[in-house]
């Protein structure tokens, strides 16, 4: 059976994908916008990183002012990777969501707190019985601001948490990389697939 490196592969390791992107299809099963650019002009980007992408992204998809996700692969080294790639361990990248959303109408720390309140953040390489560097806890942010908010609301979240007696945060704040787009039967699947697997379950600490 082949085990699943322990940590992030290297770009020397990292399997070479492909030229090619996946095709999907643009349209979002829930409520019909566009998961494609270009975006109206007003609109702000985040990608978060929180365990198995079904159960992630439906956190966010009926939120108001979020204009629409998608659920991909980021912060990894492979090009245009597949579904049974990623799981391998072998090109680096996390499953993560994308956010598309009007901040005025819905403000970044509030995405922030669903984020923390949604997943356990300091499980390092995992997400409950999901396990693999797929599986991380992550932000990857557009823009300055965002780390700025994205620091202190982790710094926030810390003091909650060790009041709870739970372990330091693992998340992973960094700039993001390129937004590749997941195979067309994982966007809204848990729309499509109702009864389908959420392995997401968080701490029980309010962020608030």
């Amino acid at each position: 059976m082949f085990a699943k490196p322990a940590g992030i592969p290297g770009t020397d390791q990292a399997l070479p994908g492909r030229n090619e992107k996946i095709k999907i299809d643009p349209i979002h099963a829930v409520h019909g916008r566009s998961m494609v650019e270009p975006f109206p002009s007003n609109l702000h980007r985040v990608i978060f990183g929180l365990g198995c992408f079904w159960g992630a992204e439906r956190k966010f998809w009926d939120i108001e002012g979020v204009y629409t996700t998608a659920v991909g692969y980021s912060a990894g080294h492979t090009p245009n990777p597949s579904y049974q790639e990623v799981c391998t361990g072998m090109t680096g990248h996390n499953e993560v969501v994308l956010l598309v959303y009007d901040p005025q109408v819905v403000a970044f720390q509030y995405l922030l707190e669903v984020f923390w309140e949604s997943h356990n953040p300091t499980q390092g390489m995992r997400q409950g019985n999901d396990r693999g560097t797929q599986y991380r806890s992550g932000i990857y942010y557009t823009q300055e601001s965002q780390y700025e908010v994205a620091r202190a609301s982790m710094q926030n979240y810390q003091e909650l948490l060790s009041a709870g007696g739970f372990d330091l945060i693992t998340t992973e704040i960094q700039p993001a990389g390129e937004f590749f787009y997941a195979e067309d039967y994982h966007q809204q699947y848990l729309e499509k697939n109702p009864a389908g697997y959420c392995g997401l379950g968080g701490t029980g600490v309010s962020c608030s």
